[in-house]
């Protein structure tokens, strides 16, 4: 049933913390949050955008490393430091003026569940909290932090036959 509903979709839309990264945060004693991120995670991201795939992330958190990141990666479309999730990807949505099936949503905790209802395919890293692992769609094989980005990513391109190399 999912080959069918990757088949549709246009739009990529990431959390960061738990998706990106794993769910541990380093803490300097300057308060800075410090995180990893995996390098092809960040290639299949440039790989979706030139291949024409709309791309976003919406965060709660705010990191000036992390937005640079995606900035550097081509990510046109980044929500961050937002007190609730809904808003961005409702603004985003009506921008695009996208549909449902069209749109795939990674995320990994509960703040994320109200986003789950408005997408053709929720998804979720292998290590995501139990309420999403219960009500998304799509499980990655991977972890938060260790490429479950990359998963999804290369898994709707190749059954659009977009992954070309």
């Amino acid at each position: 049933m999912e080959d069918n509903l990757m088949n549709g979709i246009t739009t990529f839309i990431f959390d960061v913390d738990g998706v990106f990264t794993n769910s541990e945060v380093i803490v300097m004693e300057n308060g800075d949050h410090v995180r990893t991120m995996n390098t092809r995670d960040g290639q299949a991201l440039k790989f979706a955008i030139e291949a024409g795939y709309n791309v976003a992330i919406i965060t709660k958190g705010f990191s000036a490393g992390v937005r640079k990141r995606f900035e550097f990666l081509g990510v046109p479309h980044i929500y961050d430091r937002l007190t609730e999730k809904e808003s961005a990807f409702d603004d985003y949505v009506n921008k695009l003026g996208l549909i449902k099936s069209e749109v795939l949503y990674m995320g990994d905790d509960i703040p994320d569940l109200v986003l789950f209802e408005k997408v053709g395919i929720s998804a979720c890293p292998a290590d995501a909290a139990t309420e999403n692992l219960q009500r998304a769609k799509y499980i990655s094989s991977k972890n938060g932090g260790h490429g479950c980005v990359r998963e999804v990513i290369e898994k709707v391109m190749r059954l659009q036959g977009k992954w070309n190399f």
